[in-house]
Formats: C-alpha cells, sequence, structure tokens
C-alpha cells in the first residue's frame, strides 16, 4: 500500500473520545453519551467481540453485596494485598459503587447466579470476605453491552468506528491538555485524526508484555490484543503512571492459556496441591505473595502443582465443566479431551503465566484520582490500564462510568491540531511501509519479549535490569526498520512499538524501587527485604520535557480505612530524576589505557566499491541470479556453473560463488581460489567465506595450492588472511611463503603467517617476529613459540623484556609450555610484582613449569594479590607442584577466597 499524506488524514470530531471498545470503553460511552455528550469510540478491531470481555467472564471477583460484605472490609483487604501502597479513594470507589453496577448490568441482561430465594448467590474464596459472585451465562456479557450501544437513542449520541487504532494522544501546545488523537483504518491504512473535548483510555492491560512459555506470541493469559497501547500514549502524552514495576503473574494451566481458576473450582472445593497432594497456599488469592509461594512450590522438590477437582462428586465437577468449558476459554474442554484428561481422574497441571501490567489483577496502571482523571488535563483511564489495584471487571466499569460522566463536561476541541505531533504519529504508522522486506514484526516481537523474560521477569536484579534497558534501547533501532506491507500489518508494528515502550517503563520502574514488595510482582533478589520506611510510595513515572523517563516517589495518603500493620504519614514527594543503573561489567577497571590497534588500509573507492560482505544470493536484480538459485537446487558440476563466475555482472559472480559453496562440485576449491582475485571486493570476501566454511573438506591438490599462493599478491588483506588460512589448515604452505608474508603491511595477515609458521615449526622465523612493530604480533609469536614440538625458553627472551605489559605477560606465560629453568623462574618471580596485573598472572603461569623450592613461596604470596585473575592463575600454578605439602597448605587457604573461580579451583587440591 501507498503511504497516505497527513493532508489526506480523515477528520473526525466529537465531545467525548473513547479509546477502547471493551469493558470499560463501553461503559464510558454510554454514560457520556447518557450524559448529552456526542460520543466517538474508536475500536482497533470490532466493538462486537473486542476486548478481554468478548473472551467471556464466569464471575465476577470483587462484588460488595449489601449484606454479604461491607465496603470498608473490601478496602482493607485490597490494602493488604497490595502491601499497603494503595490510593484508598479509589479502591473506595469500586467498593461503594460496586453493587449499583451489578444491578444497572442485570438490567441491561447480564446474569448473576441466585440463589432460591433470589438473592446473590456470593461466595467465598478470599480468606476474609465474601466477594465473588458466579456469572452462568458471562460468556454473554460483551454481546449484551454491544446491544446497548446499538440501541437508537445511544446510536444517535455514540458514533462506532471500528478497525480505527489510535497510536498518539494529541495535547494542546498551550496548556497541555488532551485534545484529540492520531490513528489509522487498520484495514484501508487511511490516517485519521480526532479533535475531542476529553479523551478516555480505557485500552486494557499490556498481556503482550513476556513471551508465554508455550513460545506462541499470543498464547497469552492476558487477551493477546492488549499489547499496552494505552500505557504508551498515556506516557507519550505527558500522563504520569504508577505501580508499573509490580507485574502481573497468574497460576495457569500448563501448555494452555487459560486460568486455573481459582475463584471458580474453589467454591466447588476444588484447590491447589504439590505432587504430594497437599495445599500449601498460606497467603490469600489475590496478593502476589500467593504467587511467590506458588513460584516456590512449583520450583522446589514438591512440585509440579495441580489443580484438584478429582475428589469432588460427579454434580460439582459436571458444573464446574459446564462453566470452565463455555465461558472464558471454550477451548478448554478440547485441549483436556485431546490429552485424555478428565476431571474425575485427572489432577490439571498448573503453571505460571508470563509477566503483564496491568491495574486490573494487580496495580501498574496510568495515574487516575476517585474520578478517573490522570493528571493529563481531560484525559482519563478506566479498567485494566488505570491503576487501580485489583479492580477487575466490576472496577472496570465503575471508573469507566466515573470516566464518562466527568469528560462529559466538555466539548470539541476547535483549534488546529499540532503539525509536529500529527507528524510523528505519522511516522510512527507509516514507516513500516518504506521497508516492506525489513524483519517482520513476529520475529522482532519474540526477540523483544524474550528478553524481558530473560532480564525483567521476577526474580529481579539490578544487574538484569540494567541491561533489559540498553537491549530495549538497542530495538528501539530494530523495530523501526519492521518492514510491513498491509495495513494489518502496519497495526502489529505499531503494537510491537507500545510492547517495548512498556518493557522499558517496567525494566526502569523495577530498577527505581529498591526494595522487594509485593511477594513475586516485585521480588529484587539484591534488595530482598521490604522497607516500608522508604518505600511506603507510589513511584510515580512520567516523560520529561527533554523525553528522559523520570521518578518521583509519592506518599501514600493517609487512609480512609485504618489497616493494621501500615501506617502512612503522607508528606511531600521525594523527586528521584532519572534511574540509576548497576554495573554489569565482569571485567573490572583497567590499570592503563589499551594500545590503538593498527588500522587495516581502506576499502577501495569507485563504482565497483559494494560491500564487503555478500548476501546469501548476491543482492542484485540481474534474472541470472534467479538461474542460479534453480541450479543450486539440482547440484550442478562446475561446468554448469562456470558461466556464471565469469558473469559481467558482479552480483551474479558473487551469487554463483556462494552457490559453488553450498554445492561443491568437483573442482570447487581452485576455482573459489580463483576468485580470490575477483575485482569487485563482494565477490571476493564471498570466495574467502566459502574457502574458510570448506577449508577441512576440500581435496589439497596442487592447482588448489598455487591459486592460494597466487592469492597471498592480492591487494585485499581479507583475502591474504584467508589464503593463509587455507594453506596452513589443508597443508598446502611452506617456510618460505609464510616467512614472506611476515612483512606483509596488514597485522592481521601478519598473526596468520605467525600461525602458519607455527604449523610447520620455523622456530627461527617466528623467533624473527619478536620484534614485530604490532604488539598483537608479538603476543601471537609469544603463544606461538610455546605452541611448537620442540619448544624452548631461548626465543623469549626478546619477549620477555618487551616494553608492553600483555607482550610480557604473554611471554611469561608461554614459560609453563616451554620450560621455566632457575634463570628464567627468577625472572618470572621477579614479575610478579609488576604494576600490570597481565604481567603478573602470566609470571604465576610460568612458575607452574619452575622448580618448586623456587615456585611455591612465590605463588603462595601472589594468593594474596589484589587482582582475581592473578590469584586464579596462582592457584593454578599451585596444582602443577600439589605434591609439595607448602603447596597444599597453600591451596587450603584459597579455599576461602571471595572469587567463585579461585575457590573452585583451590578445591580441587582436597
Amino acid at each position: 500500500m501507498d503511504i497516505p499524506a497527513i493532508g489526506d488524514a480523515e477528520e473526525l470530531s466529537c465531545d467525548v473520545l473513547v479509546i477502547g471498545g471493551g469493558t470499560a470503553g463501553t461503559m464510558a460511552a454510554l454514560t457520556a453519551a447518557e450524559r448529552g455528550a456526542r460520543v466517538l469510540l474508536l475500536e482497533k478491531a470490532h466493538v462486537r467481540h473486542s476486548g478481554a470481555l468478548a473472551m467471556g467472564m464466569d464471575g465476577v471477583n470483587n462484588a460488595v453485596v449489601p449484606g454479604r460484605a461491607e465496603p470498608d472490609d473490601y478496602v482493607a483487604e485490597i490494602t493488604r494485598a497490595n502491601d499497603g501502597v494503595v490510593d484508598q479513594s479509589t479502591v473506595r470507589q469500586t467498593a461503594t459503587r460496586g453493587f449499583a453496577m451489578v444491578q444497572r448490568l442485570e438490567s441491561y441482561g447480564v446474569k448473576f447466579e441466585k440463589d432460591e430465594h433470589g438473592e446473590y448467590a456470593v461466595r467465598q474464596v478470599h480468606r476474609s470476605g465474601s466477594y465473588v459472585l458466579p456469572m452462568p451465562e458471562g460468556k454473554d456479557v460483551k454481546k449484551v453491552l454491544y446491544r446497548q450501544l446499538r440501541r437508537r437513542e445511544m446510536r444517535e449520541r455514540i458514533r462506532i468506528e471500528n478497525r480505527v487504532m489510535p497510536v498518539r494522544v494529541l495535547t494542546s501546545p498551550e496548556d497541555g491538555r488532551a485534545i484529540g488523537a492520531a490513528a489509522f483504518n487498520t484495514r484501508t491504512g487511511a490516517f485519521v485524526t480526532v479533535r475531542a473535548g476529553a479523551v478516555i483510555l480505557a485500552t486494557g492491560p499490556c498481556g503482550r508484555l513476556g513471551l508465554p512459555a508455550s513460545g506462541y506470541l499470543y498464547g497469552t493469559y492476558e487477551n493477546p490484543t492488549n499489547a499496552g497501547d494505552g500505557y504508551a500514549m498515556a506516557y507519550h502524552a505527558g500522563a504520569a503512571l504508577t505501580g508499573i514495576e509490580c507485574f502481573q503473574i497468574n497460576p495457569l494451566i500448563k501448555d494452555y492459556n487459560g486460568p486455573a481458576c481459582a475463584y471458580v473450582a474453589n467454591p466447588f472445593g476444588g484447590y491447589q496441591v504439590n505432587r504430594h497432594g497437599e495445599r500449601f497456599v498460606d497467603s490469600d488469592y489475590w496478593s502476589g505473595q500467593m504467587m511467590a509461594e506458588f513460584a516456590a512450590e512449583l520450583a522446589s522438590d514438591r512440585g509440579p502443582v495441580y489443580l484438584k477437582l478429582s475428589h469432588l462428586p460427579e454434580e460439582s465437577v459436571a458444573s464446574l465443566e459446564s462453566i470452565l468449558h463455555t465461558t472464558e476459554r471454550p477451548t478448554r474442554g478440547t485441549f483436556h479431551a485431546g490429552r485424555g484428561h478428565d476431571y474425575r481422574t485427572h489432577d490439571i497441571e498448573m503453571h505460571i503465566s508470563e509477566i503483564g501490567l496491568c491495574g486490573g489483577h494487580s496495580a501498574s496502571g496510568v495515574r487516575v484520582d476517585d474520578h478517573a482523571r490522570t493528571t493529563v488535563p481531560r484525559l482519563y483511564a478506566a479498567g485494566d490500564l488505570a491503576s487501580v489495584p485489583h479492580n477487575y471487571m466490576i472496577g472496570a466499569f465503575v471508573f469507566g462510568d466515573l470516566a464518562g460522566g466527568d469528560a462529559a463536561r466538555y466539548t470539541a476541541y476547535e483549534g488546529t491540531l499540532p503539525a509536529d505531533q500529527l507528524a510523528a504519529a505519522h511516522e510512527l504508522i507509516y514507516r513500516p511501509l518504506r521497508h516492506p522486506d525489513g524483519p517482520p514484526q513476529p520475529q522482532v516481537e519474540y526477540k523483544l519479549r524474550r528478553f524481558v523474560n530473560d532480564y525483567v521477569a521476577p526474580p529481579k536484579t539490578g544487574a538484569k535490569l540494567s541491561l533489559a534497558v540498553a537491549a530495549f534501547d538497542r530495538m528501539t533501532g530494530e523495530i523501526a526498520e519492521m518492514g510491513a506491507r498491509t495495513a494489518h500489518e502496519l497495526m502489529r508494528c505499531a503494537e510491537v512499538s507500545f510492547i517495548r515502550d512498556c518493557a522499558e517503563m517496567a525494566a526502569r520502574s523495577s530498577l527505581a524501587r529498591t526494595e522487594s514488595r509485593w511477594g513475586l510482582y516485585h521480588e529484587r533478589l539484591d534488595h530482598p527485604e521490604r522497607d516500608d520506611t522508604g518505600w511506603l510510595y507510589h513511584l510515580d513515572l512520567r516523560k520529561s520535557a527533554s523525553g528522559a523517563m523520570e521518578f518521583t516517589a509519592r506518599p501514600v495518603e493517609p487512609y480512609l480505612v485504618p489497616v493494621d500493620g501500615f501506617a502512612p504519614a503522607g508528606g511531600p514527594a521525594r523527586h528521584l530524576g532519572e534511574v540509576d543503573f548497576v554495573p554489569v561489567a565482569t571485567a573490572g577497571s583497567r590499570e592503563a589505557a589499551p594500545a590503538a590497534r593498527a588500522q587495516a588500509a581502506p576499502a577501495p573507492d569507485g563504482p565497483d566499491a559494494v560491500p564487503a560482505v555478500a548476501p546469501a544470493h548476491g543482492s542484485g536484480s540481474s534474472p541470472r541470479i534467479l538461474e542460479l538459485l534453480a541450479l543450486a537446487e539440482e547440484s550442478p558440476d562446475l561446468d554448469v556453473l562456470r558461466p556464471y563466475l565469469a558473469d559481467p555482472d558482479p552480483a551474479v559472480r558473487a551469487a554463483a560463488v556462494a552457490a559453488l559453496g553450498e554445492t561443491v562440485p568437483a573442482g570447487a576449491g581452485p576455482a573459489l581460489a580463483a576468485r580470490l582475485a575477483d575485482a569487485a571486493p563482494v565477490v571476493r570476501a564471498a570466495a574467502a567465506a566459502a574457502l574458510r566454511e570448506l577449508v577441512e573438506v576440500l581435496p589439497g591438490g596442487p592447482e588448489l595450492g598455487a591459486g592460494l599462493r597466487a592469492a597471498l599478491a592480492v591487494p585485499d588483506p581479507a583475502v591474504r588472511s584467508a589464503a593463509l588460512e587455507a594453506l596452513r589448515a589443508l597443508r598446502l604452505g611452506d617456510v618460505q611463503a609464510y616467512a614472506a608474508s611476515l612483512a606483509d603491511a596488514d597485522p592481521e595477515v601478519r598473526i596468520h603467517a605467525v600461525r602458519a609458521l607455527v604449523s610447520v615449526d620455523a622456530v627461527p622465523e617466528l623467533a624473527a617476529a619478536a620484534t614485530d612493530p604490532a604488539r598483537e604480533v608479538r603476543v601471537a609469536v609469544a603463544k606461538g613459540l610455546a605452541s611448537v614440538h620442540a619448544p624452548a625458553p631461548g626465543p623469549l627472551d626478546p619477549l620477555l623484556a618487551d616494553a608492553d605489559p600483555l607482550v610480557r605477560g604473554a611471554a611469561l606465560g608461554a614459560l609453563a609450555s616451554v620450560g621455566c629453568p632457575d634463570g628464567y623462574a627468577r625472572t618470572a618471580v621477579a614479575a610478579l610484582a609488576d604494576a600490570a596485573w597481565q604481567v603478573r598472572a602470566g609470571a604465576a603461569a610460568g612458575l607452574s613449569a619452575a622448580a618448586p623450592h623456587t615456585a611455591v613461596p612465590a605463588l603462595a604470596k601472589a594468593l594474596a594479590d589484589a587482582n582475581a585473575d592473578v590469584r586464579k592463575a596462582a592457584v593454578l600454578a599451585l596444582l602443577a607442584h600439589r605434591d609439595a605439602p607448602e603447596a597444599r597448605a597453600a591451596l587450603a587457604t584459597a579455599v576461602s577466597d571471595p572469587d567463585a573461580d579461585v575457590r573452585a579451583y583451590a578445591g580441587r587440591a582436597a
């Protein structure tokens, strides 16, 4: 498809813009319309079956029904579940308005379970309070809501635009308030702009953050269309997000993205057991501590963990099947049947879900007040996107209602939409069309979410989280290079950018909170304790004016409902600024700056100067490349390929070399050697690569040897290096040819010459290279002199006195192989006091070949060296002298060394 011009955008106008047609979005639209606002509802799929609610709902987890539970008890429960970090005013809205919302939904036609007396059949799952209200026909909730949206009086006030995906909330340059959105049509690709009086984000959680254990991109616990769109849009609009370090993690069925359904099974008598059939969950079901206990049991010898239903009577099992197999996951029965499992005869193996961000199930979301207002004027957030802990479905409806009612006060923005914001959104949407052959979205997304699992999923450490941020920074470029050809692919590419934003927020937030809290949701191994003194705070993040992600520790406000164990004091916020990274390098600090390496000769300019590495089959558009691809499938002989090897087009010749390397017909070796002298760098590079790949299988005949020797005169140093490598490996060279290459202008070629001379035990020629101007060549010589068949220490003399510490260290280390007689041993002992740790480590290694009476006392002292690598070298050298009692005594002291490697090697002496 073509990229549409910004000026051709379809412009829409409304009083209230609702982004997302799921649970909270539909309720927000209905309420705003009832209050008289002109509402525009944008949904990137179709409202009839979009959002998490469309997957079905088997019950309400937090129904505060009068006579069965009290709002204050519910607020206290959520406060405890969230380890005290909670804005009780928002939770209280759900507690006090939830029952009215149940009745409103019932008036729409949603069915809630009632007993024989017509009372709501609320059940107890949590350790205190009864809040679970089953929904026998929960699979139809979304259908019921859609019917309400399409009522005649609602159609007059609510315009629904399906298949339109917003990517950015537009804000006023004057005062920062939300004034609309930039979007595109996911079917046609058309650019869409919206001006609005207020914007309500109701896009759900970021369920596609971590990668499921199954490896399927869309096999997530949450609805996989929820890619963190709203989190990213709120962040880029300048809104504060909070609790992003508090992840959503849930128990689920192993190899199936269905929930474990404690809320359904437990009231019937089901429960979770370990492999011994023991119940093990001590904490409450809506706490992260429960997930920590679950993970610990799973990782112990008491795992795996199972959902046990086999002990239940038939009527209970049948009732469970009628709910579990028809509501949230209609494929669940098919899954169990495919494995030959039945609840009556098999306990169901459970596992842990991937991580996600979700206010409705944990606490991470866009910061809102008790009317769903964000920190950006006229921007609202509701549902799983909003930071109202454990809000679930009823809370999403309540805050959708609050947002719609409050936003209905505003009328459409009439100013000019900001051109810079529109341009940035346009670029975000359509850039994949500029390089349609770029990396496909599934591959990039898989890599991104694999990093999330590797570095961000708990248990967390500062080092891993720091690596995560670096990885996500790198992936910004890879995401920008993603390719797309259709509007649907553009949607998926935009989602990847949202996931990356959420991943960075999750990593940086987890770094910023230097404590452990919420059980498995935020378990920091490097900060294992909960710190209420320093961290009974909300951790807010926002995008600064400079574009950096900044943090504020916002104190928890004094509670409306007192809760034992927590006493928030309020007070001022702490501005934390940007997060500090944890050092992750392991090499340690340098004692001296590294010497600059000699630069290779610049590549030639001109029309023939194509990239040095050839693509697998060339990059030209010649139809002869297609012919080659077809020929390669038939394993042609060399005569068939010769015309392509001589083709005027370098791309064709490179493709022919690649085909030659794939098929390896008789005579391939000489033909490849001949291409080493090709005029085009791309062909030479392909030939060199093929020779290196095939060197073990090519027959080493005279013709090939002659071709390789001729290549030693080619001006391209990469060719000369490859030729020397092949001559050495195939035993086709001689001392004269190798020694001549010691005078090559390129250090890399000279290193290959040194290796070749070692292969023919040419000690005098090697010794002559000990004065080479390049340090890396002299190091290679030192190592080479230790590798010949008849080594001796004498040729190392100039290297032992070399001015460069790396060369001296290599020469001293070589003494371990060539021998370390008394004179050299004294040199090595003296070198243990050298300022450079590389020299000290080399000296310790060399002393392994010295006489024990000289080596052992010196090595024992070296065990106190400040550098762990020196101590390790000393331990390894002492192992060579372990027959001496003094050596064993020294090694015994090293078993408590702070370095793990030193301890491990010292332990061998035992």
